[in-house]
């Protein structure tokens, strides 16, 4: 609160300090008496530097005669030069006395000034006390400096092991990195290699198909000008000469298979999302395809082809396959499905078209109303096999509200107390089965059906009393 000179004055720093500069080499300390020239002694009586001439004469003083004198060089070993603390309220007093209650020092001056009748005591006497006191808490202390320095040196070792694990890691990651990219390279060249040998061999086939067909044109050509010459040049005995190898050329050469399309195709796909194997021992994605979907191949399979029930989601797999017949083993073939209903056909129902990437389709709608509805599907614009097809949905199935279980009736010996859904002849409640006490099939309580998944035909009304119907724990 009272800034800097508040602040408690550090006497062993300026210990330091001075002992420093008396046991140094440099010029600059002055006599603590003339204040003029250098120190060249220390009186070790009175705590003050002295140049030579006060310290002759500090020796021809018969108070200062036996003071100790020691020559500045000597200081060199000294740990501690000791040095008169003054009061900051007397400058002349030393600090020779203790106030207890004030708990701080004081001179003999202000003993009799501020701090009379306060409890005081020379600064020898009391320095064990409070030097004990100091020393308690000093132990309880030392143990938190151990334990923050444990701390730190976990912390250093922790930030050691740090940066040895990261290191390590990094190392790892790099070591990863690299061989995947020497992997995808290497798959990278072996797709580039598979597309060049794919272009090779559909250029081989169009130059030999282009080389069949000029051949074959250049022979028409030659049949159809020599015999063009002939009709229109030959005499009559020439032409009966001929006709005979003419025919039978032209007879030849009309009887030549031939296609007007070319032999191949450019359908060359690349599809980076399918699994191509391992290289190098990593997992690499991208294959080259040569296939086409057909649509007249395509199969289309499911439960759901040709029947749905209102506001329940219906789904069939499209599967989709080439020329040949074989799957396709990829996706990305632009499917296209429309659901239409009969009686409404501006108002499609929309289906979803999952790629499951493997030449499979997921395809899934939900109808809103009972009908027929007609179900196209598409692919590049050409229906597939089976496409289109029409789609009965009926009303949404009615659960039963009963229980699944076996025939109470009969598990329990036939007793006339076993409830089971019905009154049997006798006044025995049964489940109706019609039976007479043989063992029964499990069905549902409610209506009576033997199987499980089956439409509940209970006519009682959802809010109808069924004290005659209860599952009974067998």
């Amino acid at each position: 609160m009272g800034g800097v000179k508040a602040l408690t004055i550090d006497h062993l720093a300026m210990n330091d300090v001075m002992l420093e500069s008396l046991q140094g080499e440099g010029q600059g300390l002055v006599c603590d008496l003339c204040s003029n020239r250098e120190v060249e002694k220390r009186c070790q009586t009175c705590k003050a530097n002295l140049c030579h001439f006060c310290c002759q004469a500090h020796r021809r003083q018969k108070k200062t005669t036996y003071h100790t004198m020691v020559d500045r060089k000597d200081l060199k070993g000294c740990s501690r030069i000791g040095k008169p603390v003054l009061c900051p309220a007397h400058p002349a007093e030393d600090l020779r006395l203790f106030c207890e209650l004030c708990d701080q020092p004081v001179c003999q001056d202000c003993v009799v000034g501020e701090h009379r009748e306060h409890p005081c005591d020379f600064t020898s006497s009391v320095t064990h006390k409070h030097g004990d006191s100091v020393r308690e808490l000093l132990r309880g202390t030392q143990p938190h400096v151990e334990a923050l320095e444990g701390a730190l040196a976990q912390i250093k070792g922790m930030n050691s092991a740090l940066q040895a694990q990261v290191g390590a890691v990094a190392a790892d990651v790099r070591t990863f990195s690299e061989g995947y990219i020497k992997a995808i390279e290497e798959h990278r060249d072996k797709l580039l290699k598979q597309l060049e040998d794919i272009r090779v061999q559909k250029e081989n086939s169009l130059q030999l198909q282009k080389a069949q067909l000029e051949q074959l044109l250049a022979d028409m050509r030659t049949g159809v000008e020599f015999t063009e010459h002939l009709l229109t040049s030959g005499s009559d005995l020439e032409i009966l000469i001929t006709k005979g190898v003419v025919v039978e050329r032209l007879t030849k050469l009309n009887k030549v298979e031939y296609s007007i399309h070319p032999g191949v195709n450019d359908k060359i796909c690349f599809s980076p999302q399918q699994k191509a194997g391992r290289c190098r021992g990593y997992e690499v994605y991208g294959a080259i395809s040569t296939k086409e979907v057909d649509p007249a191949k395509c199969v289309l399979q499911g439960e759901d082809l040709h029947r749905a029930q209102e506001k329940q989601t219906a789904s069939f797999t499209l599967l989709c396959k080439d020329a040949a017949g074989e799957s396709m083993g990829r996706g990305g073939d632009g499917v296209q499905v429309t659901v239409i209903p009969k009686d409404k056909k501006d108002s499609p129902v929309r289906a979803l078209v999952h790629d499951n990437q493997d030449g499979t389709y997921h395809v899934s709608y939900t109808p809103k109303e009972p009908g027929v509805y007609t179900v196209l599907v598409c692919i590049k614009e050409q229906h597939v096999q089976g496409s289109p097809f029409t789609v009965t949905v009926r009303k949404r199935h009615r659960p039963h509200p009963g229980v699944f279980q076996g025939c109470a009736f009969c598990s329990s010996g036939g007793q006339k107390t076993a409830h089971c859904g019905g009154t049997m002849p006798g006044g025995y409640l049964g489940c109706g089965h019609g039976h007479k006490g043989h063992p029964g099939r499990p069905h549902w309580s409610c209506c009576g059906k033997f199987a499980e998944k089956s439409e509940c035909t209970w006519t009682g009304g959802q809010n109808a009393p069924r004290s005659l119907l209860r599952t009974v724990a067998l």
